[in-house]
């Protein structure tokens, strides 16, 4: 069986599409099995639906029991029976629920070097405080925000000139590889990794 992976996106999927993207080209030493949001007009639901990837969707409301949610996503996403969860631009955090189950094997990227500038803003507090190289981090994902033990970074240099558009897009360049890359690492280490794609 192929090493499987859940992605996690809410909005445009261009992290997906890199993991689809090198999964057609066999590229990529796992499967993308199943494609999750929490908006149901997030782009990436599209793209997996025409990369013939099964979806679902799983909203969140202001008032919802947030701990009953965790715990409905958590056993949307097991009940593909995968190894790795990807958080793809996934703009919620799972909880304690998701964390016992899925906790040591769902990772997620950041567009900085991390520890530094965590957060929402990683490529506009880069450039606030000057540094003259950032990037990106794959990180496995905690009860922290951003805290998790750093995987895999790129570093991306600051241009002059560059804003805070012109850098973002630059670092999810390197992004989408330094993912794609990370996910191979990570299925070469697992065990049906050494039982083929049967």
């Amino acid at each position: 069986m192929a090493y499987r992976i859940a992605v996690l996106v809410s909005g445009t999927g261009s992290l997906l599409q890199a993991l689809l993207d090198a999964q057609s080209a066999g590229e990529l030493q796992a499967q993308v099995a199943v494609v999750g949001s929490d908006t149901a007009t997030a782009q990436g639901l599209a793209r997996a639906e025409r990369a013939g990837v099964p979806t679902f969707v799983h909203s969140y409301r202001t008032g919802d029991d947030r701990a009953a949610w965790d715990e409905a996503l958590t056993a949307l996403v097991a009940a593909h029976d995968v190894d790795l969860v990807v958080l793809a631009g996934f703009m919620k955090l799972v909880g304690p629920a998701f964390l016992a189950r899925f906790g040591g094997r769902t990772i997620n990227t950041h567009p900085a070097l991390l520890p530094s500038f965590p957060g929402m803003h990683g490529p506009r507090d880069a450039l606030a405080h000057g540094v003259k190289i950032t990037g990106t981090t794959v990180f496995e994902v905690d009860a922290g925000v951003d805290t998790g033990r750093i995987l895999a970074q790129h570093a991306v240099p600051v241009l002059a000139g560059d804003t805070v558009d012109t850098l973002h897009e630059r670092i999810k360049v390197a992004e989408r590889a330094l993912l794609v890359h990370t996910v191979n690492d990570l299925a070469s280490l697992h065990p049906r990794a050494a039982q083929g794609d049967s």
